[in-house]
């Protein structure tokens, strides 16, 4: 308790301290992994859930596309009304609360389109969660670690809990105990973590909400190509994630014939490698500039699809190239958040986070998972890493056009020469 007081003192405090940029950084990146948590949890529990609901594969990719459209919906609205309102907090608050009562109704279900209803309602809690948690960031924590921040917020918790924890916990409790006990194992921890974003942090300052300032619209913003671009790689590359997601599970136990244990464990490789580059890649990217970044690991995700489709070597070298395949997860918080807060006014962090994340969740997660599960009925289950492929490849070509926006390289390239 006497812990708890004193965050709350030091969020009413006035100037931020360092103390306080990590604490913020470290609470928002642990409420989205929790999120993400129960996001893949469906995933995961596919290969159980899918012979007991009897499901096609367009059926498992119909979930995937309706979490994304109410995720992209929910971030894109909530992100305005945020910016608008000057309020961020409570709404982290109230959607944490909400996506935890969606995971128990998850557990809850009993056919097909009662799962698919919590899961339009669970997208609808959780997609303003991350564009107001980087609108938070962007206030608190000082320019020159942007790019660490952001990344550590969206990626480090995400990975480790979401795509690392989860597979090794829920897959073991799905053999044991069945798959609606991982649903509501999923549903907890949310409402303590919603406690202490509600206790311990502040409001950011009110300058950053200036009314007096020059208004600034969407127009404006997406006249520079940086948001453009963020954009179009949004859409492809959260198409190459939910894709994994939905069907690299099922791939790997149907298609390569792994036990369920090896496939969790294997999954679980993607959570681990995404969870370290959620701080490696965006401090590189601080460091040389994001623009390089971008390139270098969008490409380098071709190996993963391919890896799977013709690897047949050890077990352990398969996990090896997930592993640094997946490092293309630590470019999000930067294409999502850094580079168009770096490219336009910044008091439309929120706004542009929803809308980059939101175009890549409605193009990309709602129609990929979609289209990737019809492939899969009719060409097999190794289709969809095919698109996951062509995603990656289309990704690193569009990075080839963005304009570098990291402050210190720019500074560096911009400061005058001396003999």
């Amino acid at each position: 308790m006497t812990n708890m007081v004193g965050k709350t003192d030091m969020a009413q405090a006035g100037p931020r301290s360092g103390g306080y940029q990590v604490w913020v950084t470290a609470l928002l990146s642990l409420n989205f992994g929790i999120l993400f948590f129960d996001r893949n949890a469906l995933n995961f529990l596919m290969p159980f859930v899918q012979p007991d609901l009897q499901l096609s594969n367009t059926q498992v990719g119909l979930f995937s596309s309706a979490l994304s459209l109410t995720w992209a919906l929910s971030g894109l609205a909530v992100g305005r009304i945020s910016d608008k309102l000057g309020s961020r907090k409570p709404v982290i608050v109230v959607a944490t609360v909400a996506f935890c009562l969606c995971s128990l109704i998850s557990g809850l279900a009993s056919s097909f389109l009662m799962l698919l209803g919590a899961r339009l309602l669970m997208g609808a809690a959780e997609g303003g969660v991350m564009p107001v948690s980087h609108s938070m960031i962007v206030a608190e924590v000082s320019p020159e670690r942007r790019g660490l921040a952001m990344g550590v917020a969206q990626n480090l918790g995400s990975n480790l809990l979401g795509s690392g924890l989860a597979p090794l916990l829920l897959v073991p409790v799905a053999v044991a105990v069945g798959w609606r006990t991982g649903f509501y194992l999923a549903a907890l921890p949310g409402l303590f973590t919603a406690a202490l974003i509600w206790f311990t942090l502040r409001e950011p300052p009110a300058e950053v909400h200036d009314a007096a300032a020059p208004t600034v619209t969407l127009r404006e913003a997406f006249r520079h190509r940086n948001v453009i671009l963020c954009a179009l790689i949004s859409i492809l590359l959260v198409s190459y994630l939910v894709v994994c997601w939905a069907f690299m599970p099922l791939f790997l136990t149907k298609y390569r014939g792994f036990d369920p244990g090896t496939m969790g464990w294997l999954m679980a490789t993607l959570g681990i490698s995404a969870g370290l580059g959620s701080f490696v890649v965006p401090a590189i990217s601080d460091a040389i500039g994001r623009r390089p970044v971008m390139i270098f690991f969008s490409f380098l995700g071709v190996i993963l699809p391919l890896a799977g489709l013709y690897y047949q070597g050890s077990t352990l070298m398969l996990a090896a190239i997930f592993f640094f395949g997946w490092g293309l997860n630590g470019l999000f918080p930067m294409f999502m958040a850094t580079i168009p807060a770096e490219s336009v006014d910044p008091r439309l962090t929120a706004t542009l986070t929803g809308v980059v994340m939101g175009a890549g969740e409605v193009l990309g997660g709602v129609l990929a998972p979609l289209f990737a599960g019809a492939l899969a009925d009719v060409y097999g289950l190794a289709a969809p890493l095919w698109l996951m492929l062509v995603c990656a490849v289309l990704a690193g070509v569009c990075t080839l056009g963005l304009i570098e926006s990291a402050p210190r390289v720019v500074a560096r390239r911009t400061a005058p020469a001396f003999a």
